[in-house]
């Protein structure tokens, strides 16, 4: 038997035999192309896929509300909820587990910036900061800093391995960014890119779409595909050569995300948590995010669509909202949990499904772009590993330190470029604040900048800024990154 016809007979079994219906008008190039694209997809497990993801759309959700519990307070820690001395513990833990080489970083970055109205890798996106530094080197140069602060900490030197996860849409662009900016100052060696996987689009009859009559039509597999990359790309396998025991998993769109947190590994680690979430205090029962709580017993992420008003806006004896935990994309894994999850529970994580308007060859060949919904795209999510968490725990954070996502252009009213600035310059100030400084407004909108090579989060400001008065626009670079723009950079 051939290997046209064992696909054929595989095609047909799960009623995709429209697959080849144009073998006959291919060039060799296209057959092969096609023949790829449905080893890759593996039909059967994703004709299984559809199936799941159209049972759980059908699910009656209607009383979702009453199986809803908060997040106890045992499990709830917070820079808030925490004394200084508790923090200083978790902070010296974290950069203890820093300086032995434990802590690796897993970067979700396979969107591009649409949104925004560009086509390139949203990590390097400049948000218009005076120095002009995209995503992926304010994160990069926040590791750097972190790599010193251990080494400054403990006396010992060591790396904070970087993974990032991008799409085949972003990878090409990225490598080739890194490389450019002669990958920000880090040891490419310890920069470790990689592809999550794509799944096949479906009608909603579950027929698989095709882009090209060689070609089937696929989609990224969402930010929870990363477990099954880590897998099939073999990072796990690279994370435990390296002796990696913890990763800080987060989303490139957070400009003001704290890079390998010390505070919360070490809070997650001296909690011995095989799992941990960031948080942020919903800013109100309406905002568009969803929250961490426990279902049927379980933790799990309920999106905001998925309550009622009336639960979201529960409120317990202080006023404060009873699920008030807003899920910011912010994880703490160890690897054994990853290993465990890849290997063994993947296949069963959740689906969840998007009605989009996907691009189609009709039968009689043509290509059409539909003007409405013509079909499905699956994908699971990051936190959809929660509910098989033994230890689980949740670290809240203040939403003005440490959450600002860009995800839309300015012409939208929030998370967008100006919001970002907005909330660096006005962290910043802060820091300098803190630390004895002045800066003065004048009546005109703060503009202010501190190099993450200078401060990681407002530390070691004090001989810098203490008892100075600045004007904006204020811009603090290291004296390695003043040496060079002294040089002719226009950075």
């Amino acid at each position: 038997m051939s290997e046209l016809e064992k696909i054929s007979i595989t095609l047909g079994k799960f009623n995709q035999s429209h697959v080849l219906q144009f073998w006959d008008e291919l060039t060799e190039e296209q057959k092969t192309i096609l023949c790829c694209d449905i080893k890759e997809v593996n039909v059967a497990e994703v004709c299984s896929y559809f199936q799941k993801a159209m049972e759980t759309l059908n699910e009656d959700q209607s009383k979702l509300d009453d199986r809803m519990e908060p997040v106890p307070p045992e499990l709830y820690g917070g820079v808030v909820r925490s004394s200084p001395d508790e923090l200083k513990s978790y902070e010296a833990e974290g950069l203890q587990q820093i300086s032995e080489g434990n802590v690796g970083v897993l970067l979700m970055a396979g969107g591009q910036g649409t949104r925004l109205g560009v086509l390139y890798p949203k990590g390097m996106y400049d948000v218009g900061l005076p120095s002009h530094k995209p995503l992926f080197q304010l994160q990069a140069e926040r590791i750097r800093k972190l790599e010193d602060l251990a080494y400054d900490r403990t006396g010992k030197r060591s790396s904070i391995t970087w993974y990032i996860m991008t799409s085949e849409a972003t990878m090409d662009a990225t490598e080739e960014f890194f490389k450019e900016h002669n990958f920000f100052g880090l040891n490419k060696n310890n920069i470790v890119m990689f592809e999550q996987g794509l799944l096949p689009c479906f009608t909603f009859d579950g027929r698989i779409i095709m882009d090209e009559k060689w070609k089937i039509a696929r989609a990224p597999d969402g930010n929870g595909g990363i477990y099954r990359a880590l897998r099939d790309k073999n990072i796990l396998d690279d994370m435990e050569n390296r002796g990696i025991k913890f990763l800080h998993a987060h989303a490139v769109d957070n400009i003001l995300v704290k890079v390998a947190d010390p505070v919360f590994v070490g809070y997650c680690v001296k909690k011995n948590a095989e799992c941990g979430a960031k948080v942020v205090d919903k800013a109100s029962p309406q905002e568009a995010v969803g929250v961490i709580c426990k279902v049927d017993g379980q933790y799990q992420v309920v999106e905001y669509s998925e309550i009622t008003s009336k639960t979201a806006e529960k409120c317990n004896s202080d006023g404060k909202l009873t699920f008030s935990a807003g899920n910011i994309c912010n994880h703490f894994f160890t690897t054994e949990f990853l290993r465990k999850i890849a290997d063994k529970v993947e296949s069963n994580l959740q689906l969840h499904v998007a009605k989009k308007k996907i691009p189609y060859v009709d039968v009689n060949g043509q290509r059409h772009k539909p003007e409405r919904p013509n079909g499905i795209k699956m994908e699971k999510f990051v936190f959809d590993v929660f509910p098989y968490a033994d230890r689980f725990v949740i670290w809240e954070v203040k939403r003005e330190e440490e959450f600002s996502p860009l995800k839309n252009a300015d012409t939208a009213e929030k998370e967008s470029p100006t919001t970002c600035r907005k909330d660096i310059f006005s962290l910043h100030r802060s820091y300098i604040q803190d630390a004895g400084g002045f800066v003065e407004t004048n009546g005109m909108a703060v503009i202010c900048e501190i190099s993450p090579l200078v401060s990681y989060a407002g530390e070691g400001l004090d001989k810098l800024v203490s008892k100075k008065k600045f004007k904006s626009p204020v811009l603090l670079r290291s004296a390695q990154e003043e040496t060079a723009c002294s040089n002719g950079c226009t950075k």
